[in-house]
């Protein structure tokens, strides 16, 4: 493997907190996202994603300045995601400190976002995040059997996630951020079948998110195409260090940071 593999931590942030919960419901607090911040950077996390999971625009001030907060303290590359519906909004982010912004639903809806982010920002500025999950019974076929959801995974879209994510690298986008609305906040492990029909279809970096819950969960999803990996309460809460999962990484034959 060329590239190492990065360890992303990933802050879902409510009205300035942390918070998390299971498939994106039942949420509860787990700090305050400047010392979560530090702390992985103390832990030589690569990489951290910031996830407005409300995205009101009433919260938009306090993202902007918790990502200026963060941006001041943490020399990590910073990805903000959550309410990005325009290439301004993704100027102001930029501007705030952030790195990279993670774009969704405003994707979804008009996905020449993409292409405008792409050329005017440059494609490593641009994420697309693919909140996807297996078609419930009686729901509309897809290609894949995977499809795109909005709302937190609460809503489907009928849109094939591995035809969509094909798409986005398409249109620009330098990274792919591949949620298992399944699998997210289980901690039985990440969903293979999942990123391997993706990783068969995009050549650009492929983020793994949702399901992890232990050690052992983070290199098969490497193994089936994840150029990263990415997970929320297991480190919020402590049942998981940075430095473990890249042990755990390297016992297995897979080269980190």
């Amino acid at each position: 493997m060329g590239v190492a593999v990065r360890v992303i931590p990933c802050l879902d942030v409510d009205q300035g907190r942390v918070v998390k919960g299971v498939n994106f419901t039942d949420l509860r607090d787990a700090g305050d996202p400047v010392e979560l911040a530090n702390a992985y950077d103390a832990e030589h996390a690569d990489e951290l994603t910031f996830l407005d999971v409300t995205a009101s625009s009433s919260d938009r001030e306090t993202t902007f300045d918790m990502v200026r907060r963060t941006a001041e303290q943490v020399f990590i590359p910073l990805t903000v995601g959550g309410g990005v519906r325009s290439t301004e909004d993704i100027n102001r982010l930029l501007r705030a400190g952030a790195d990279k912004v993670s774009l969704n639903t405003a994707a979804i809806a008009r996905p020449e976002l993409l292409n405008e982010s792409s050329k005017r920002f440059g494609a490593q500025c641009v994420v697309l995040s693919v909140d996807a999950r297996r078609v419930p019974e009686g729901g509309q076929p897809t290609p894949s059997g995977f499809e795109v959801t909005t709302h937190g995974g609460r809503r489907g879209t009928g849109i094939c996630a591995v035809e969509w994510a094909a798409k986005g690298e398409q249109l620009g986008v330098g990274e792919i951020l591949l949620n298992s609305m399944d699998a997210d906040g289980t901690k039985a492990g990440f969903d293979l079948e999942m990123i391997r029909a993706v990783r068969e279809v995009v050549d650009v970096p492929l983020i793994a998110s949702g399901g992890a819950g232990a050690v052992e969960h983070f290199a098969p999803a490497v193994h089936a195409g994840a150029d990263a990996v990415l997970a929320a309460s297991v480190f919020h809460f402590g049942q998981l260090r940075i430095g473990e999962v890249k042990d755990a990484m390297r016992a297995e034959g897979i080269t980190v940071r």
